[in-house]
């Protein structure tokens, strides 16, 4: 059967566990690029083993970020871009799902949300976190990730919590994605506290992100998380959120680790962005 006529592109920067599993789940992509942060690994060799184009990245602070700037600069061969990220992987449904759409001439939707099932300690997560839905598929003309803060985050090269928005209406694609994101607790520790910095910077900062994004669920957490910051005891709030109203007590021991981790993420995020307020406090520095 003849390659899906979409182009892809992966983030990656030192992959090497995860870009194997990725590539092979979709290996009936006609055009692949992995946009790559001067890996140290075998990242770029596995890329090319795959059949993809590797292409450098050199972050230089602020805006654009990883995935705006492929979206900017790569010489893509199709209208329909997929974004995938290395640990992420699909279904094998999904490639006759996504074939199908982007064969209409006249594809009445701009772009596709996928949901996402997360993998902590290499099983997955039946309950807790999810369904997480994220804009993966869509126009590349259409589409770019929008824009929520200018200041420095100090989270890496990448966008973490940045959504993409589309200029048109949006669908759901039925296959579910894989996360593979978290295998160890190291690993959840290593990224949250990166991704803790994100969180303080936009906390701390008078920015406010009003983007339209399409898909009412995550419009409606994004207006929750506004609600929530403003909140006493934030840290056994978010355990609650995860173990109980999301049912991550049905997912066992795993899920019973997985809040108490994002209790301890949500700690970190409170407790650093009162430090850089009370830092510009000391300083008389606001930015906003």
């Amino acid at each position: 059967m003849t390659k899906v006529s979409i182009s892809l592109f992966v983030p990656c920067k030192n992959e090497e566990a995860n870009l194997a599993r990725c590539l092979q789940s979709v290996h009936w992509v006609d055009e692949i690029f992995v946009v790559d942060s001067q890996s140290t690994d075998r990242t770029c060799l596995i890329a090319e083993e795959h059949g993809a184009k590797v292409v450098q990245f050199e972050y230089k602070g602020g805006w654009p970020k990883k995935k705006n700037w492929a979206l900017e600069n790569l010489p893509f061969s199709h209208q329909w871009i997929l974004i995938l990220d290395a640990d992420e992987c699909l279904p094998p449904e999904a490639e006759e799902e996504i074939r199908k759409i982007v064969s209409v001439p006249h594809e009445k939707h701009a772009g596709y949300w996928i949901n996402r099932r997360y993998f902590f300690l290499d099983k997955p997560l039946k309950y807790a976190y999810f369904p997480n839905w994220n804009l993966r598929l869509f126009k590349h003309k259409l589409g770019r990730y929008e824009k929520i803060t200018d200041l420095n985050t100090d989270s890496g090269d990448n966008e973490i919590h940045e959504h993409v928005v589309v200029l048109g209406s949006t669908g759901k694609l039925t296959s579910i994605m894989d996360h593979h994101a978290f295998p160890t607790i190291d690993s959840f520790v290593e990224k949250h506290n990166r991704y803790s910095n994100w969180e303080a910077i936009v906390e701390s900062s008078a920015e406010d992100c009003d983007a339209s994004l399409q898909h009412d669920g995550v419009k409606g957490k994004r207006r929750l998380r506004k609600i929530f910051r403003k909140l006493p005891f934030r840290p056994t709030l978010r355990f609650l959120y995860v173990y109980l109203w999301q049912k991550g007590i049905l997912d066992g021991w795993r899920g019973y680790v997985f809040a108490r981790l994002h209790a301890q993420y949500e700690f970190l995020s409170m407790a650093k962005a009162k430090a850089i307020l009370a830092g510009r406090e000391k300083t008389g520095n606001d930015p906003g």
